[in-house]
């Protein structure tokens, strides 16, 4: 009876894991490459990795048989090698045969420096292109693309090894059934054996389908946030090439008119979300909070506010670094985070401590420890006030929506168990720690004692949320972008969704300015640009030579 009712229940439950569509390909087995391990959004990155190293190969290659010095040489002996320094090597010692007040003389003279000067700027431009092109093609179609290309047939050996082992379950779990139903044996003892083993080997085999799944998504999340400066490798060969003729040329004029000096272009940097100073940050994006703070704020507004143990409890590695990379990609598709509120309050906690400089500042930092040092309510409620009015405006606005957030969690204690006590252990050695430490054990006891007291101020600024930040309240993005983000953003093709419904809290691309209250009112998210602002890709090293020299 016992091996029938198994049975039985394991028929129904071994339906579901063929038919169920909890996986995109879990409805029709694997044949070759007509089934993608990924969800349609990411097809059409991954469609690009392939040609993208094959591009990355050939080109490198290419590259390399087109230039005219020893690769990998330094200056002196690649310049030794070219056929430019022989040809002003040869015009030097015929000159030096002539009378120097000749024409022809004076001309060979020209003529040995100028081509030695071309010399010396061919063999820069040449390193540059190592550097700068070569080296970084190489590595991308070496090293880079095969590592993604790598996981990827690692999660599509480890799904069609699913399948295979749940086909081998269906089967089980006949076998089983049809045992029971003859009756209780050492036949139907067996099939129940086989059954269980079977369902741990599925077990173990999805686990590890999951969790290279995310690390696969991960990389192509990360591809994508690369793939312009992927780009940038073949623009730099141009503006290289570019440069080295603009050089030549100019090193031409000059030598023949003594007049033309050329002038060198830096390259404009690319900011980034991580890691990246705050002031920055929301300067590059024109916003007032930081995007992975507003973006994680309202997922968690939306779906984690009575998760147990938020912020405390660690999030699988793989699938908090799914989220960042997804955040720093621009991602629309950020919805499958909602059901795991603990990665989320991962990816937040990571944005903190991953500031250059705290969001409480280390210039405040010794004004902070000094208001925990106050036992009178009032006078410390006061501290607080007048340290939080010294903050810059940026961390000022990002501290004040993220207090009023914790505050807003903190309400919620009874079910997620998270008090302005517990909230303030986990998060306040990420909102302020010291400027300079080391492993001297003096220092260590100051740091243990400075982490308390830290400890101390965020649960106080929790608990005081209303009166220290009153008025307008939790204050998000100002309405709208500016033109320059908007124009990123339509051409990246990402956008945040505007006015829609998350968990009851309506995110609206306008706001007063006098802001809203978190819970009771709406709060309002701007739309943010996910684009990173596009840098001009110019070529650095700009060398000028002088027309006459000494040749020795």
């Amino acid at each position: 009876m016992i091996c029938a009712a198994a049975g039985c229940c394991l028929g129904h439950s071994s339906q579901s894991w063929v038919l169920g569509k909890r996986w995109p390909w879990e409805a029709q087995p694997m044949v070759g490459k007509r089934a993608s391990p990924v969800p349609s959004f990411c097809l059409q990155i991954e469609q690009r990795i392939e040609p993208a190293k094959r591009a990355a190969h050939s080109v490198s290659k290419r590259l390399q048989a087109c230039l005219q010095g020893q690769c990998g040489s330094e200056m002196d002996k690649r310049v030794k090698k070219l056929p430019l320094m022989a040809l002003s090597t040869t015009m030097a010692e015929s000159f030096k045969e002539l009378d120097t007040e000749s024409s022809l003389g004076r001309a060979l003279e020209m003529g040995c420096c100028i081509e030695s000067s071309l010399a010396k700027i061919l063999a820069e431009f040449e390193i540059i292109l190592e550097r700068d092109v070569l080296q970084p093609l190489n590595k991308l179609s070496e090293e880079e693309l095969p590592i993604i290309l790598k996981r990827k047939k690692t999660l599509q050996k480890l799904i069609s090894d699913w399948n295979t082992i749940k086909s081998r379950l269906n089967q089980a779990a006949k076998s089983s059934s049809i045992s029971a139903g003859t009756g209780a044996g050492p036949g139907a003892s067996s099939a129940a054996n086989k059954l269980e083993i079977l369902k741990e080997e599925e077990e173990e085999v999805k686990r590890k389908v999951e969790q290279c799944k995310d690390e696969y998504m991960a990389d192509l999340y990360h591809f994508s946030t690369k793939e312009d400066s992927y780009a940038s490798y073949f623009i730099k060969l141009l503006e290289i090439q570019a440069q080295y003729h603009r050089q030549s040329l100019g090193s031409l004029d000059s030598a023949l008119a003594e007049l033309k000096e050329s002038h060198s272009q830096t390259d404009t940097p690319v900011v980034g979300y991580y890691g990246v100073p705050l002031e920055t940050h929301l300067k590059s994006l024109g916003r007032e909070i930081a995007l992975p703070i507003e973006a994680c704020v309202m997922m968690l507004l939306a779906s984690g506010m009575r998760e147990e143990g938020l912020f405390r409890l660690a999030a699988g590695a793989s699938v908090l670094r799914k989220l960042k990379s997804s955040l720093a990609s621009g991602s629309n598709t950020l919805e499958e985070f909602y059901s795991d509120p603990h990665a989320v309050a991962g990816a937040l906690k990571s944005y903190l401590r991953e500031l250059p400089q705290p969001l409480m500042t280390f210039e405040l930092y010794d004004e902070w420890l000094q208001v925990a040092s106050l036992k009178d309510d009032e006078s410390r409620i006061q501290s607080l006030r007048d340290t939080c009015s010294r903050l810059p405006h940026e961390s000022y606005n990002n501290l004040r929506y993220l207090i009023k957030f914790l505050a807003k969690l903190a309400e919620h204690q009874e079910v997620n168990k998270m008090t302005p006590s517990n909230i303030a252990i986990v998060l306040g050695p990420n909102l302020l720690w010291s400027q300079q430490s080391t492993g001297d054990p003096m220092q260590l006891d100051l740091a243990s004692v400075s982490s308390i007291q830290v400890v101390s101020v965020v649960e106080a600024l929790i608990q005081n949320a209303d009166t220290l930040f009153p008025g307008g309240r939790a204050r998000a993005s100002p309405g709208g972008v500016t033109a320059q983000g908007e124009g990123r953003r339509k051409r990246r093709g990402h956008s945040f969704p505007r006015g829609r419904e998350v968990g009851g809290l309506h995110q609206s691309a306008s706001m007063g300015s006098s802001g809203e209250a978190l819970g009771s009112k709406p709060l309002l998210m701007a739309s943010p640009p996910f684009s990173p602002p596009r840098g001009r890709f110019q070529c650095v090293g700009h060398v000028h030579a002088a027309c006459k020299q000494q040749t020795q």
